[in-house]
Protein backbone atom coordinates (compact mmCIF):
# COMPACT_ATOMS: atom_id res chain seq x y z
CA UNK A 1 0.00 0.00 0.00
CA UNK A 2 1.41 3.39 -0.97
CA UNK A 3 2.35 5.73 1.83
CA UNK A 4 -0.03 8.66 2.31
CA UNK A 5 1.45 10.48 5.29
CA UNK A 6 4.46 10.66 7.58
CA UNK A 7 3.13 12.29 10.76
CA UNK A 8 5.29 10.36 13.23
CA UNK A 9 8.55 10.10 11.33
CA UNK A 10 11.59 12.30 12.03
CA UNK A 11 12.03 15.39 9.92
CA UNK A 12 15.41 16.62 8.73
CA UNK A 13 16.64 19.61 10.67
CA UNK A 14 17.53 22.64 8.54
CA UNK A 15 20.96 22.69 10.18
CA UNK A 16 21.82 19.42 8.41
CA UNK A 17 23.50 19.47 5.04
CA UNK A 18 21.09 20.03 2.16
CA UNK A 19 21.39 16.61 0.54
CA UNK A 20 22.90 13.14 0.78
CA UNK A 21 24.92 14.00 -2.34
CA UNK A 22 26.51 16.98 -0.59
CA UNK A 23 27.15 14.99 2.58
CA UNK A 24 28.95 12.25 0.66
CA UNK A 25 31.04 14.42 -1.63
CA UNK A 26 31.98 17.02 0.95
CA UNK A 27 34.70 14.50 1.73
CA UNK A 28 37.68 15.52 -0.42
CA UNK A 29 38.76 11.95 -1.16
CA UNK A 30 35.35 11.08 -2.59
CA UNK A 31 35.14 14.40 -4.41
CA UNK A 32 38.53 13.84 -6.05
CA UNK A 33 37.39 10.35 -7.09
CA UNK A 34 34.34 11.91 -8.75
CA UNK A 35 36.37 14.66 -10.43
CA UNK A 36 38.83 12.12 -11.86
CA UNK A 37 35.98 9.95 -13.17
CA UNK A 38 34.27 12.90 -14.85
CA UNK A 39 37.41 14.34 -16.42
CA UNK A 40 39.51 11.24 -17.08
CA UNK A 41 42.28 12.54 -14.83
CA UNK A 42 44.34 10.74 -12.19
CA UNK A 43 44.96 13.23 -9.39
CA UNK A 44 46.09 11.58 -6.16
CA UNK A 45 46.26 14.38 -3.59
CA UNK A 46 42.83 15.50 -2.31
CA UNK A 47 44.43 18.64 -0.85
CA UNK A 48 44.74 19.94 -4.41
CA UNK A 49 41.00 20.62 -4.19
CA UNK A 50 40.10 24.06 -2.86
CA UNK A 51 36.45 23.73 -1.87
CA UNK A 52 34.51 27.00 -2.07
CA UNK A 53 30.89 25.84 -1.82
CA UNK A 54 28.57 28.71 -0.95
CA UNK A 55 27.50 28.16 2.64
CA UNK A 56 25.22 31.11 3.24
CA UNK A 57 24.20 32.30 -0.22
CA UNK A 58 20.55 31.46 -0.68
CA UNK A 59 18.36 32.21 -3.69
CA UNK A 60 14.76 31.03 -3.57
CA UNK A 61 15.66 28.70 -0.65
CA UNK A 62 18.30 26.80 -2.60
CA UNK A 63 22.09 26.86 -2.48
CA UNK A 64 24.72 25.22 -4.61
CA UNK A 65 25.69 21.66 -3.70
CA UNK A 66 29.44 21.59 -4.26
CA UNK A 67 31.95 23.89 -5.91
CA UNK A 68 35.74 23.70 -5.87
CA UNK A 69 38.89 24.78 -7.68
CA UNK A 70 41.63 22.48 -8.85
CA UNK A 71 44.46 23.91 -10.93
CA UNK A 72 43.02 26.79 -12.95
CA UNK A 73 39.52 25.32 -13.26
CA UNK A 74 36.48 25.75 -11.05
CA UNK A 75 33.82 23.03 -11.00
CA UNK A 76 30.25 23.49 -9.82
CA UNK A 77 28.41 20.21 -9.21
CA UNK A 78 24.69 19.87 -8.59
CA UNK A 79 22.55 16.83 -7.89
CA UNK A 80 18.96 16.87 -9.17
CA UNK A 81 16.13 14.40 -8.67
CA UNK A 82 13.62 16.77 -10.29
CA UNK A 83 14.46 18.41 -13.62
CA UNK A 84 14.20 22.18 -13.93
CA UNK A 85 14.81 24.34 -16.98
CA UNK A 86 16.08 27.06 -14.64
CA UNK A 87 19.24 25.23 -13.60
CA UNK A 88 21.47 27.39 -15.79
CA UNK A 89 20.05 30.57 -14.25
CA UNK A 90 20.74 29.21 -10.78
CA UNK A 91 24.29 28.35 -11.85
CA UNK A 92 24.69 31.94 -13.04
CA UNK A 93 23.78 33.23 -9.59
CA UNK A 94 26.15 30.76 -7.95
CA UNK A 95 29.16 31.52 -10.12
CA UNK A 96 28.52 35.25 -9.82
CA UNK A 97 28.65 34.98 -6.03
CA UNK A 98 31.77 32.82 -6.21
CA UNK A 99 33.56 35.25 -8.52
CA UNK A 100 32.55 38.11 -6.21
CA UNK A 101 34.08 36.22 -3.29
CA UNK A 102 37.29 35.44 -5.21
CA UNK A 103 37.79 39.09 -6.24
CA UNK A 104 36.65 40.69 -2.98
CA UNK A 105 40.08 42.15 -2.21
CA UNK A 106 41.07 42.92 -5.80
CA UNK A 107 40.85 46.32 -7.47
CA UNK A 108 38.42 45.65 -10.32
CA UNK A 109 38.98 49.18 -11.69
CA UNK A 110 42.66 48.62 -12.29
CA UNK A 111 44.21 48.37 -15.73
CA UNK A 112 45.40 44.79 -15.34
CA UNK A 113 42.85 42.06 -16.04
CA UNK A 114 41.73 39.81 -13.20
CA UNK A 115 42.56 36.11 -13.62
CA UNK A 116 39.62 33.85 -12.89
CA UNK A 117 39.36 30.04 -12.77
CA UNK A 118 37.44 28.77 -15.80
CA UNK A 119 34.09 27.39 -14.58
CA UNK A 120 32.44 24.11 -15.53
CA UNK A 121 28.88 23.27 -14.63
CA UNK A 122 27.76 19.69 -14.10
CA UNK A 123 24.45 18.18 -12.98
CA UNK A 124 24.01 14.61 -11.79
CA UNK A 125 20.42 13.58 -12.42
CA UNK A 126 18.72 10.55 -10.86
CA UNK A 127 15.02 11.44 -10.90
CA UNK A 128 12.08 9.31 -11.99
CA UNK A 129 11.33 11.37 -15.11
CA UNK A 130 12.83 9.80 -18.22
CA UNK A 131 15.92 11.70 -19.30
CA UNK A 132 18.56 11.18 -21.96
CA UNK A 133 22.09 9.99 -21.16
CA UNK A 134 23.62 13.44 -21.54
CA UNK A 135 21.89 16.77 -21.99
CA UNK A 136 23.30 20.24 -22.62
CA UNK A 137 21.42 23.08 -20.92
CA UNK A 138 21.99 26.66 -22.04
CA UNK A 139 21.13 29.91 -20.35
CA UNK A 140 20.13 31.35 -23.73
CA UNK A 141 17.28 28.81 -23.90
CA UNK A 142 15.56 30.95 -21.27
CA UNK A 143 15.77 34.16 -23.27
CA UNK A 144 12.43 35.41 -24.57
CA UNK A 145 14.17 36.51 -27.75
CA UNK A 146 16.36 33.91 -29.48
CA UNK A 147 19.79 35.11 -30.59
CA UNK A 148 22.31 33.33 -32.77
CA UNK A 149 25.26 34.53 -30.70
CA UNK A 150 23.96 35.61 -27.28
CA UNK A 151 26.12 38.11 -25.43
CA UNK A 152 25.73 36.14 -22.21
CA UNK A 153 25.80 32.34 -22.33
CA UNK A 154 26.25 29.58 -19.78
CA UNK A 155 26.32 25.87 -20.63
CA UNK A 156 25.75 23.07 -18.16
CA UNK A 157 26.05 19.34 -18.76
CA UNK A 158 23.45 17.08 -17.18
CA UNK A 159 24.40 13.41 -16.76
CA UNK A 160 21.80 10.75 -16.06
CA UNK A 161 23.11 8.45 -13.31
CA UNK A 162 20.09 6.17 -13.08
CA UNK A 163 20.60 2.46 -13.71
CA UNK A 164 21.41 1.76 -17.35
CA UNK A 165 22.90 5.20 -18.00
CA UNK A 166 26.50 6.47 -18.10
CA UNK A 167 27.76 3.10 -16.94
CA UNK A 168 31.43 3.94 -17.54
CA UNK A 169 31.20 6.97 -15.27
CA UNK A 170 29.58 4.88 -12.53
CA UNK A 171 32.18 2.15 -12.93
CA UNK A 172 34.97 4.73 -12.68
CA UNK A 173 33.49 6.28 -9.55
CA UNK A 174 32.32 3.61 -7.12
CA UNK A 175 31.02 6.22 -4.67
CA UNK A 176 28.72 7.77 -7.28
CA UNK A 177 27.49 4.32 -8.27
CA UNK A 178 26.75 3.46 -4.64
CA UNK A 179 24.99 6.78 -4.14
CA UNK A 180 22.76 6.11 -7.15
CA UNK A 181 21.98 2.61 -5.83
CA UNK A 182 21.12 3.87 -2.35
CA UNK A 183 18.76 6.60 -3.57
CA UNK A 184 17.11 4.17 -6.00
CA UNK A 185 16.37 1.79 -3.13
CA UNK A 186 14.87 4.53 -0.98
CA UNK A 187 12.59 5.54 -3.83
CA UNK A 188 11.64 1.93 -4.60
CA UNK A 189 10.81 0.96 -1.01
CA UNK A 190 8.95 4.23 -0.32
CA UNK A 191 6.35 3.21 -2.88
CA UNK A 192 5.27 0.26 -0.75
CA UNK A 193 5.89 1.24 2.88
CA UNK A 194 6.16 4.18 5.26
CA UNK A 195 9.03 6.47 4.29
CA UNK A 196 10.75 6.06 7.66
CA UNK A 197 10.75 2.27 7.21
CA UNK A 198 11.82 2.55 3.57
CA UNK A 199 14.89 4.63 4.44
CA UNK A 200 15.79 2.36 7.35
CA UNK A 201 15.56 -0.71 5.11
CA UNK A 202 17.70 0.91 2.39
CA UNK A 203 20.36 1.92 4.91
CA UNK A 204 20.46 -1.51 6.57
CA UNK A 205 20.70 -3.33 3.23
CA UNK A 206 23.38 -1.04 1.85
CA UNK A 207 25.55 -1.39 4.93
CA UNK A 208 25.18 -5.16 4.79
CA UNK A 209 26.03 -5.26 1.07
CA UNK A 210 28.95 -2.82 1.24
CA UNK A 211 27.13 0.03 -0.56
CA UNK A 212 28.21 3.35 0.97
CA UNK A 213 28.82 1.22 4.05
CA UNK A 214 31.45 3.40 5.76
CA UNK A 215 29.51 6.60 5.14
CA UNK A 216 26.18 5.16 6.31
CA UNK A 217 27.65 3.56 9.42
CA UNK A 218 29.31 6.80 10.44
CA UNK A 219 26.37 9.08 9.59
CA UNK A 220 23.39 6.76 9.98
CA UNK A 221 21.12 9.05 12.01
CA UNK A 222 21.86 12.21 10.01
CA UNK A 223 21.70 10.37 6.67
CA UNK A 224 18.30 8.97 7.59
CA UNK A 225 16.87 12.37 8.49
CA UNK A 226 18.26 14.00 5.35
CA UNK A 227 16.96 11.15 3.15
CA UNK A 228 13.46 11.56 4.60
CA UNK A 229 13.57 15.31 4.08
CA UNK A 230 14.96 14.95 0.56
CA UNK A 231 12.38 12.38 -0.52
CA UNK A 232 9.53 14.42 0.93
CA UNK A 233 10.78 17.51 -0.92
CA UNK A 234 11.08 15.55 -4.17
CA UNK A 235 7.59 14.11 -3.74
CA UNK A 236 6.16 17.54 -2.98
CA UNK A 237 7.70 19.07 -6.11
CA UNK A 238 6.46 16.14 -8.22
CA UNK A 239 2.91 16.48 -6.84
CA UNK A 240 2.90 20.24 -7.41
CA UNK A 241 3.94 19.71 -11.03
CA UNK A 242 1.31 17.00 -11.54
CA UNK A 243 -1.38 19.30 -10.10
CA UNK A 244 -0.24 22.14 -12.37
CA UNK A 245 -0.32 19.86 -15.41
CA UNK A 246 -3.78 18.58 -14.51
CA UNK A 247 -5.05 22.14 -14.05
CA UNK A 248 -3.54 23.18 -17.37
CA UNK A 249 -5.12 20.20 -19.11
CA UNK A 250 -8.50 21.01 -17.58
CA UNK A 251 -8.27 24.62 -18.74
CA UNK A 252 -7.16 23.46 -22.17
CA UNK A 253 -10.13 21.14 -22.48
CA UNK A 254 -12.50 23.90 -21.39
CA UNK A 255 -10.92 26.30 -23.88
CA UNK A 256 -11.10 23.68 -26.61
CA UNK A 257 -14.75 22.99 -25.83
CA UNK A 258 -15.67 26.68 -25.97
CA UNK A 259 -13.68 27.17 -29.16
CA UNK A 260 -15.36 24.15 -30.76
CA UNK A 261 -18.81 25.44 -29.80
CA UNK A 262 -18.06 28.86 -31.30
CA UNK A 263 -16.76 27.36 -34.54
CA UNK A 264 -19.92 25.25 -34.81
CA UNK A 265 -22.02 28.38 -34.30
CA UNK A 266 -20.08 30.16 -37.02
CA UNK A 267 -20.82 27.39 -39.52
CA UNK A 268 -24.51 27.34 -38.58
CA UNK A 269 -24.76 31.13 -38.78
CA UNK A 270 -23.08 31.15 -42.19
CA UNK A 271 -25.61 28.64 -43.56
CA UNK A 272 -28.57 30.59 -42.16
CA UNK A 273 -27.18 33.91 -43.37
CA UNK A 274 -26.89 32.53 -46.91
CA UNK A 275 -30.61 31.80 -46.77
CA UNK A 276 -31.27 35.46 -46.08
CA UNK A 277 -32.07 35.18 -42.37
CA UNK A 278 -31.22 38.06 -40.04
CA UNK A 279 -29.59 37.92 -36.61
CA UNK A 280 -32.89 37.76 -34.69
CA UNK A 281 -34.20 34.88 -36.82
CA UNK A 282 -30.93 32.96 -36.58
CA UNK A 283 -30.86 33.46 -32.79
CA UNK A 284 -34.37 32.06 -32.46
CA UNK A 285 -33.60 29.00 -34.62
CA UNK A 286 -30.31 28.25 -32.84
CA UNK A 287 -31.74 29.13 -29.40
CA UNK A 288 -28.97 31.62 -28.72
CA UNK A 289 -28.95 35.20 -27.46
CA UNK A 290 -29.40 37.68 -30.31
CA UNK A 291 -26.44 39.74 -29.04
CA UNK A 292 -24.22 36.66 -29.24
CA UNK A 293 -25.26 36.00 -32.83
CA UNK A 294 -24.70 39.65 -33.78
CA UNK A 295 -21.25 39.65 -32.19
CA UNK A 296 -20.22 36.50 -34.08
CA UNK A 297 -21.62 37.79 -37.37
CA UNK A 298 -19.73 41.08 -37.02
CA UNK A 299 -16.52 39.26 -36.31
CA UNK A 300 -17.06 36.94 -39.26
CA UNK A 301 -17.64 39.87 -41.55
CA UNK A 302 -14.46 41.57 -40.38
CA UNK A 303 -12.50 38.42 -40.96
CA UNK A 304 -14.19 37.97 -44.34
CA UNK A 305 -15.56 34.63 -43.31
CA UNK A 306 -18.96 35.33 -44.81
CA UNK A 307 -19.05 35.02 -48.62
Amino acid sequence: MENTGHHDQPKANRTFKASIFEMIFSDKNRLLELYNAVNGTDYKDPDLLKVNTLKNAIYMAVRNDISFVIGSRMSLYEHQSTYSENLTLRFLFYVSDLFSSITRDINLYGRKGVKLPAPRFLIFYNGEEEMEERKILRLSDLYSQREENPALELEAVMLNINQGHNQKLLDDCRTLKDYAEYTARVRKYAKGMELDDAVERAITECIREGILADFLKKNRSEAKKVSIYEYDAEKHIRMEREDAMAEGLEKGIALGTERGRRETLQRQIEKKRRKGLNAAEIAEILEEEEETIKEIMEKMEKEEILV
